[in-house]
C-alpha cells in the first residue's frame, strides 16, 4: 500500500515530462497489445489486467492483454523485444528474469532490446513460516540451519528467482545452509508450505498477507528496504543484520527503438493511472505495493540489478544450487 505523502514523494523524485495532449502529442489509433510472461491468473497477470483497464480509460482505446508464459519469462520477453516499436505492444516485465536469464543461458533478448516505460509494482521478499511453527524468530531458524545442514527445506519459485537469489545471499552472510525446493509457482510454494510439506516458504511480502491476517502464515522477516507498510511490524533483513535486499519489480517495457514521444504519452498514461484513487483503491485490495519510476530511473535502476547480478553470477552461479 502507497500513501498519498509517499506516493507524491515518490512523483516528485521521478519526473516525467508530461507531452501536451493536443496538436503533435502521440495517440493510438488502435488498440495496444500488453504481452504478459505469465500465465493468467498469477499475481502478475492480475496486476496486468487491473492496469490494462486504467490506460484503457486514459488513452482511449482498448489494451488487450496476452499471455505468453513459459521458460520462466523467456518466450513473453522474446516476442515483445521482437515487436515493432510503434507503441501498440508493449509488455509487463518482471524482475529479476528480465536481467537474469541472460545471464544464466543464451536467450533471444537482452536488456538493451527494450524500451522501459515505467516501473508500477516493488514487491519485497519475505520468510514465512506457519503460524504454529517452532521457529518464533529469523534467529530461531538461522540457528536450526546452522545446527543441522541442508535438512531444513524452503520453497521458492525456482532456481534463480528472487525468493532462490535471496536465500543464497542470506546462506552466505550467516553461514546456515538450507535444503532449497523449488516450484513453479508462488500458489504451489504456499500451498506446501500450508499442507506442512516444506517448513518455510520464500515467497513475495503480498502474497502471504491475507493468510497472515487469518493467522495462518507467520512473517519472520521482510528483505525490502525498508518496511512495507501492511507488515510495519515485522522487521527487514538489514535490520536483523543481513544486508540483503531482493524483491520482484514489475513494470512496463516495449521494444527497443520506439519514438520518445510515444514513450513519454505511455509513461504518462501509467503515471496516471498509479495516481488515480481508483486505482490506487484496486492496488490496496490486491496487495499490489505499488512504486513508480519514470522511464530514465527504471532504466538505471535496472542497469543497477543486472550489473549487481552478473558480479553474484560470476561469484556464485546460481544454475546447480
Amino acid at each position: 500500500m502507497i500513501t498519498r505523502r509517499r506516493l507524491a514523494g515518490l512523483l516528485a523524485a521521478a519526473p516525467l515530462a508530461a507531452p501536451a495532449l493536443g496538436q503533435g502529442a502521440w495517440t493510438p489509433d488502435r488498440s495496444i497489445t500488453l504481452v504478459v510472461a505469465f500465465a493468467a491468473g498469477g499475481g502478475t497477470d492480475l496486476a496486468a489486467r487491473t492496469i490494462a483497464r486504467f490506460m484503457e480509460k486514459d488513452l482511449g482505446v482498448s489494451v488487450v492483454v496476452l499471455n505468453r508464459p513459459g521458460a520462466g519469462g523467456e518466450i513473453g520477453f522474446t516476442e515483445l523485444a521482437r515487436a515493432r516499436p510503434d507503441g501498440l505492444t508493449i509488455g509487463f516485465i518482471n524482475t529479476p528474469h528480465i536481467v537474469t536469464l541472460p545471464i544464466e543461458r543464451r536467450t533471444r533478448f537482452q536488456l538493451s532490446d527494450f524500451t522501459l516505460i515505467a516501473n508500477i509494482v516493488d514487491d519485497p521478499g519475505g520468510l514465512w513460516v506457519l503460524a504454529d511453527s517452532p521457529h518464533r524468530s529469523l534467529a530461531d531458524l538461522l540457528a536450526a540451519a546452522r545446527a543441522r545442514p541442508e535438512t531444513i527445506g524452503y520453497g521458492t519459485t525456482g532456481i534463480g528467482s528472487d525468493d532462490h537469489l535471496a536465500m543464497l545471499a542470506l546462506e552466505r552472510k550467516s553461514g546456515a545452509r538450507f535444503l532449497h525446493v523449488p516450484f513453479a509457482g508462488s500458489a504451489q510454494v504456499k500451498q506446501n508450505l500450508l499442507s506442512r510439506a516444506i517448513p518455510v516458504a520464500v515467497m513475495n511480502v503480498a502474497e502471504g498477507v491475507i493468510e497472515q491476517r487469518q493467522g495462518v502464515l507467520r512473517p519472520l522477516a521482510q528483505m525490502g528496504e525498508t518496511r512495507w507498510a501492511p507488515l510495519g511490524d515485522v522487521p527487514t533483513l538489514r535490520e536483523l543484520g543481513f544486508d540483503v535486499v531482493e524483491g520482484s519489480m514489475r513494470g512496463m517495457a516495449a521494444p527497443a527503438g520506439m519514438p520518445p514521444a510515444v514513450l513519454e504519452r505511455l509513461a504518462l498514461s501509467i503515471r496516471r493511472t498509479v495516481e488515480d484513487p481508483e486505482f490506487q483503491a484496486a492496488a490496496v485490495q490486491q496487495n499490489l505495493p505499488l512504486r513508480f519510476l519514470a522511464p530514465d530511473a527504471y532504466a538505471a535502476e535496472l542497469r543497477a540489478l543486472q550489473a549487481r547480478y552478473q558480479a553474484l553470477w560470476a561469484e556464485h552461479p546460481w544454475r546447480d544450487q
